[in-house]
């Protein structure tokens, strides 16, 4: 083990379970990445952040889109900046590592890492970091399979230069996923997974607590209340998540709406909504009867 072993029991704003803690631990007493999923809205991102501010580590998030090469994770060289600088005679375009701009994975490994020329400066400084790889789903399906190859190694030579980053300590590494895509299972077998179940009623006035600790328990338990049976509404095509709850119940007190009004006319709807289709849906069951004021 790289260093003592610290465990994760979740942060004053960040709730966990039993099952989500002993993922998170065995993934850092393995030092294997987690891959997390489950739907929007769960809490994944989140999760990222506890576990650097539980453990005391800068954060590095690297979002992923479906350009998204492994190789960007690492570094990338700035011809354009360098062409600009030759043209306009702005500093040593002599000096190439002027020009290597590190990626998130390559800042997670240089924080670490003892090299020829100091990378940690532009890492943010030497220590051991907490890697968020967001999404990874959106990427292409090579993607996953490169970047469990980088992260193996723990170590590249950035080709300008010569100069080769060997990692230290591995990154505390977390991988969400939107299950948009079906992951390689070589990828699968060196990950721990954890699936995110949507929090049930209790659970989820406790999370609405930490962020609304003034407000009214009553005004809380009903509003939660409202909200699970519109979640429950058959044909649903986006469920409202749980920041949207939390948002809903900050314009409901900003507004000064008591539950007497909120439970009968459901009001500012679109906080919880956002597909026209699903506002429909709700005014159909209404106008129905299914819907309970």
């Amino acid at each position: 083990m790289s260093q003592e072993f610290r465990r994760f029991e979740g942060t004053p704003t960040y709730l966990t379970n039993e099952s989500l803690e002993a993922a998170v631990n065995c993934a850092l007493a393995l030092e294997r990445p987690l891959l997390v999923k489950g739907e929007p809205g769960t809490g994944k991102t989140l999760l990222a952040e506890a576990i650097a501010e539980s453990l005391g580590l800068p954060l590095i998030h690297w979002p992923v889109k479906s350009t998204t090469r492994a190789q960007d994770g690492l570094y990338v060289y700035d011809t354009v900046q360098r062409l600009y600088d030759a043209r306009f005679g702005d500093g040593d375009v002599k000096d190439i590592r002027r020009y290597i701009k590190l990626g998130p994975l390559g800042r997670a490994f240089a924080s670490t890492a003892q090299t020829t020329y100091d990378y940690a400066q532009s890492a943010g400084g030497r220590g051991r970091r907490v890697l968020l790889i967001d999404e990874v789903d959106k990427a292409d399906i090579e993607f996953p399979n490169d970047l469990l190859h980088e992260l193996d190694r723990m170590r590249f030579i950035v080709n300008e230069t010569g100069d080769e980053i060997v990692a230290e300590e591995r990154p505390v590494v977390i991988i969400t996923s939107n299950n948009e895509k079906e992951l390689p299972d070589a990828f699968l077998r060196r990950c721990v997974f954890h699936f995110i179940d949507f929090p049930d009623q209790d659970l989820m006035k406790r999370i609405v607590r930490v962020h609304h600790p003034k407000i009214d328990d009553a005004l809380i338990d009903q509003a939660v209340v409202k909200f699970y049976e519109l979640r429950a509404l058959p044909r649903l095509r986006k469920r409202p998540s749980t920041s949207e709850l939390v948002d809903w119940i900050s314009v409901l007190k900003a507004a000064g709406i008591g539950p007497e009004r909120f439970v009968r006319e459901l009001p500012f709807l679109g906080v919880l909504l956002k597909k026209e289709q699903d506002i429909e849906l709700f005014g159909q069951a209404k106008k129905g009867g299914a819907w309970r004021s």
